[in-house]
């Protein structure tokens, strides 16, 4: 199976005995959230919703890579509004729809379709492929794999700034194993979906990475590349840090 990215925008195409469609980190229900933070921004459900549709010609099933709703524990009423119609939606597109359970994502069954498969976080096997949110521990029946594909960092990449960081665009990271020959040989990780979300730049220092998948010691992190969504490869990532944005106190005169 081939994994093609989507040029200019946060899918993964996976071509193989199937077509199918990756996206991952919708958070419907982000925008509820921030408005009670004070941050009024319109919801991006009916977005993504078009954009999936879009490019659902020639597919065969869409696959969300967890975090469908974003409010946990509990829910919104934005997400009891806009979830089971946003899914309604891309039945009717794709005819098969399969969401691997993100750390958000408590009682998703709730909200979705009978028609949408539930896979646990554990993880997904397709085609020799490892599909998994990345907030958990993957299923041993992944280790078999070639490649992982998981998400749940938000990847974004900062472009210094005059006080150290700056700002900031949605990254494809590939991640190599450090021994291939005995396990998976590359990770890949997805940006999010939902272009509201924010994430902490994986370049930046002190910043760390998310998840047990991304800081296993099976990974060589060091030799990770980052690409841009229009597919413009940055180079290494150990090449790309950058420090933490500097505060410098005023001096009281």
């Amino acid at each position: 199976m081939r994994i093609l990215p989507l040029h200019g925008r946060p899918m993964l195409h996976l071509s193989g005995a199937e077509e199918v469609l990756v996206v991952a980190d919708l958070h419907i229900g982000l925008e509820a959230h921030l408005s009670w933070k004070g941050f009024h921004m319109p919801s991006q459900t009916n977005r993504m919703r078009s954009d999936i549709i879009k490019a659902a010609e020639g597919m065969d099933a869409l696959i969300v890579l967890g975090d469908v709703k974003h409010r946990v524990p509990g829910s919104t009423r934005q997400e009891h509004r806009e979830i089971p119609p946003f899914f309604e939606a891309l039945l009717d597109a794709f005819g098969r729809v399969e969401v691997v359970r993100g750390n958000h994502d408590v009682s998703l069954e709730e909200f979705l379709p009978d028609e949408v498969v539930i896979h646990p976080a554990s993880g997904l096997l397709m085609d020799g492929i490892g599909l998994m949110h990345g907030h958990t521990i993957p299923s041993p029946r992944l280790s078999s794999c070639r490649t992982w594909i998981c998400a749940h960092n938000h990847s974004r990449i900062s472009f210094p700034g005059p006080q150290g960081s700056g700002p900031t665009e949605p990254c494809w990271m590939r991640i190599p194993f450090r021994k291939p020959e005995e396990r998976p040989e590359e990770l890949v990780v997805m940006p999010a979906f939902n272009p509201n979300l924010g994430g902490s730049p994986v370049n930046i220092e002190g910043e760390g990475l998310l998840g047990p998948v991304l800081n296993s010691p099976l990974l060589d992190v060091d030799r990770c590349r980052i690409h841009l969504l229009d597919g413009a490869d940055m180079g290494l990532l150990r090449d790309l840090m950058v420090p933490g944005r500097i505060y410098r106190k005023r001096k009281l005169l």
